[in-house]
């Protein structure tokens, strides 16, 4: 289902984008509101953006990502973005960019509103974080201000020369022209400050000169396309109940080291009552570890904190994991280790989810991480679940 969205028509965000690149590039900055072609776009540098395109037929296209606030990538179940859109749409670059899960909103401007995917309510999708110097004249005045005094570091920011730079701001945006550009930027004394830098963008976006707008032509439709079937933390879940499910292949013992020497050691120089009892419960991997309690957790020495115990703790499981591991059936996962004064028990888990190991349906062991370890090992010695680890399993054809 589409919805209608209310927001600028799309040749008035065009003009206020074209005047953001404009004059920012004319303070030195020509890699941050920029157009560079049929299509107008900004980049934050932090990986995440916009872009908007005018298209024939006075149509038009606005699509970004925020890679912290577009929560309509990660939202679960899945929203394909792109359900229902109108075949005249710029589909590969859309299509690629969803693909890689940085499609954070799509919408397009037909017959005189701007239309996009119904969300569900609360829901996040980068478009205010990314556009919004845009989408309001008030925000597009605010932003060519922060050219002058944050971005260009003028001097002189008194409460007048804040009312003036803010009305110089306001006559550019109403009408584009070239003094109007020099009247709010040749205050600035910066050394980069190039004016015809500047006035070129504005010609190429056809706010001066005898350019006209740039369009693109109609889009013909999508190719084939594939879709989230799966949310990521679907997808997860769905490793995991297999995971439960999978029996232990039997391997041999490994041989005593002193990696697990040191390991009992520290244990039972950390039972909690000083007799030797002690018991842990650990997830590792190559690039993460997670320790849960036991019935007698290790003891924390006077001023050491949390972290410090857990510190020693993972030094010394992960040299423990490196000792014991095996060319053809590779590391264990998990680990239960128990001690008393005289004794010591190991129970090593390198296939499943274990039964002792707590489930929250919320969190469990990364399917990177998994994949990572998994591949390590010989053909034989994969699990049953490790076809679902591929990320082609969270996807299917579109409709």
């Amino acid at each position: 289902m589409t919805v209608t969205v209310e927001l600028s028509d799309p040749h008035t965000m065009w003009r206020r984008w074209a005047t953001l690149a404009a004059a920012l590039t004319a303070v030195g900055y020509d890699d941050t509101w920029l157009v560079p072609g049929a299509g107008a776009h900004h980049d934050d540098g932090g990986g995440n953006w916009a872009h908007l395109a005018l298209i024939e037929g006075g149509r038009a296209v606005l699509y970004g990502y925020d890679h912290e606030y577009s929560d309509t990538v990660g939202a679960d179940p899945p929203l394909d973005l792109l359900a229902g859109a109108p075949a005249w749409l710029p589909w590969p670059a859309l299509t690629a960019c969803a693909a890689q899960d940085q499609l954070g909103y799509a919408l397009w401007y037909d017959h005189g509103n701007w239309h996009r995917v119904a969300y569900p309510d609360g829901l996040n999708d980068g478009l205010g974080s990314t556009a919004g110097p845009v989408l309001d004249e008030q925000a597009a005045r605010d932003e060519l201000a922060s050219f002058v005094f944050a971005w260009g570091e003028h001097d002189n920011d008194s409460p007048d020369e804040r009312a003036a730079v803010a009305a110089a701001a306001e006559r550019l945006l109403t009408a584009f022209d070239p003094d109007r550009l020099r009247d709010l930027l040749t205050r600035l004394t910066v050394p980069t400050l190039d004016l015809r830098a500047g006035l070129a963008v504005a010609g190429r976006a056809g706010l001066t000169g005898p350019a006209p707008v740039p369009l693109l032509p109609e889009g013909t439709g999508p190719a084939r396309r594939t879709v989230r079937k799966l949310s990521d933390t679907e997808h997860d879940r769905l490793v995991w109940a297999a995971m439960r499910q999978e029996p232990e292949r039997t391997r041999p013992a490994p041989v005593a080291t002193g990696e697990l020497g040191a390991l009992v050691t520290w244990l039972r120089a950390r039972a909690p009552q000083h007799d030797g009892r002690c018991s842990l419960l650990v997830y590792a991997d190559e690039s993460s570890l997670t320790a849960h309690h036991g019935q007698f957790p290790p003891r924390e020495e006077p001023g050491e904190g949390s972290f410090g115990l857990f510190r020693q703790l993972s030094d010394l499981v992960r040299r423990l994991r490196a000792a014991e591991a095996d060319d053809a059936h590779g590391r264990w996962l998990f680990l239960q280790a128990e001690t008393t004064a005289g004794d010591v028990t190991m129970h090593r888990v390198y296939d499943s989810w274990p039964e002792w190991w707590e489930s929250t349906g919320t969190a469990g062991p990364w399917r990177a991480n998994l994949k990572a370890e998994i591949e390590a090992r010989t053909e034989p010695w994969r699990p049953g679940w490790t076809p679902l680890l591929a990320p082609e399993v969270a996807y299917r054809p579109a409709p």
